[in-house]
């Protein structure tokens, strides 16, 4: 068996899409039961990604409660891994290209998962991992703002020098509903304008990632071309390949 990467499971699935009308939220407890005892052809979880937000963590948990939430996964046999700062304004936060009132929650909201992530480091629960973020607005917004982008970028670079002072490093994730972070082209212009690479990196889900090679919600930037059939495995190596030959410049 492989040593690295580690497998672990996330547990917002619990979480996300689900409370009142649609189904029931899924406790912490009950997922982190599931993901100790699912096994496949001799493979396990090594670990968690853990969503710091209610019902599963508050965001504001105390160190009491924090190490509760140790002794919760160690007896598991887990570990903790990469956890995502609830930055959206449902959850506490607010858009990182909003109102200076929106940016501030947004920056709030990471400097707690920062704080979370580190003292669970300092637990001895999470040898490694990032803390997760997006945009925390719609493409549509970020259309109708020229400086969207620029906006986001000083939000997220506030939030480096914080990830910095905890020892911590964040992960922006693309997803074609973030705006800003809605297609490739527009993530590494993001990514360019923060000028954190130390600090600030992207977090390739690869279903997400997926959505930005058909240019959902940027036509503009799709790589691969429009009524392709994915049974044409030729079609798509083909556009793979002529995305790669692409120059790295954003301005050619």
């Amino acid at each position: 068996m492989n040593t690295f990467p580690k497998l672990h499971n996330a547990m917002w699935p619990g979480l996300v899409g689900k409370g009142p009308g649609s189904e029931p939220f899924i406790d912490l407890d009950t997922m982190l039961n599931l993901t100790a005892s699912a096994e496949t052809v001799g493979a396990r979880f090594e670990g968690v990604d853990l969503f710091l937000s209610d019902p599963h963590i508050s965001i504001d948990s105390t160190d009491d409660q924090l190490k509760e939430l140790v002794e919760k996964i160690a007896s598991r046999n887990l570990v903790a891994g990469s956890v995502v700062a609830p930055v959206w304004p449902p959850t506490g936060g607010g858009s990182a290209m909003g109102k200076p009132e929106d940016r501030h929650r947004f920056i709030e909201q990471v400097r707690k998962a920062c704080r979370i992530a580190a003292k669970l480091r300092e637990l001895g629960i999470r040898p490694y991992g990032i803390v997760r973020v997006d945009s925390a607005t719609d493409p549509e917004t970020w259309a109708n703002d020229p400086e969207g982008s620029k906006k986001i970028a000083s939000t997220f670079r506030e939030c480096c020098n914080i990830a910095e002072g905890h020892g911590e490093r964040l992960a922006a994730e693309g997803e074609i509903c973030w705006g800003g972070m809605h297609s490739w082209k527009r993530m590494i212009e993001l990514l360019e304008l923060v000028g954190r690479p130390e600090t600030l990196g992207f977090q390739a889900d690869m279903a997400h990632t997926l959505l930005y090679t058909m240019g959902c919600n940027a036509p503009e930037d799709a790589i691969l071309p429009e009524g392709f059939d994915w049974k044409d495995n030729g079609k798509v190596q083909e556009a793979l390949k002529n995305y790669d030959k692409r120059p790295a410049s954003l301005d050619d």
